[in-house]
């Protein structure tokens, strides 16, 4: 699986509508969001980690991206200060945002702990 480019209509559409007051994430697998930007030297040393998750968690859960440059909605509704920031989504609806400058290990343990 490859990680997934989201737009504001796409994240509606897969994720939820987070325009709602009380949104739950409506998804078939547990996901992990990406919110980043190309120019984030933070960003780009995460980016070989999630693709490499997204090969081996593949079935188990998606990976998405949101430009925080192009999706200026999504970025002001999750109230984006740092990047890369990570929305984990389960599967009971419920999620939680954290910083995404982590090390493989920790997001790994992150993922089978909460997420999965």
């Amino acid at each position: 699986m490859e990680i997934i480019e989201l737009t504001k209509t796409a994240f509606i559409d897969k994720i939820g509508n987070f325009e709602t007051t009380d949104w739950k994430y409506m998804g078939d697998k547990p996901c992990i969001v990406d919110f980043s930007a190309p120019w984030c030297g933070f960003c780009k040393r995460l980016d070989p980690i999630l693709a490499e998750f997204a090969q081996a968690y593949d079935g188990q859960l998606y990976i998405y991206k949101v430009n925080v440059d192009n999706e200026e909605d999504l970025e002001k509704a999750f109230n984006i200060h740092t990047i890369p920031t990570l929305l984990l989504c389960r599967m009971d609806g419920t999620q939680e945002m954290m910083l995404g400058t982590m090390g493989k290990a920790e997001l790994k343990k992150i993922i089978d702990e909460k997420v999965l």
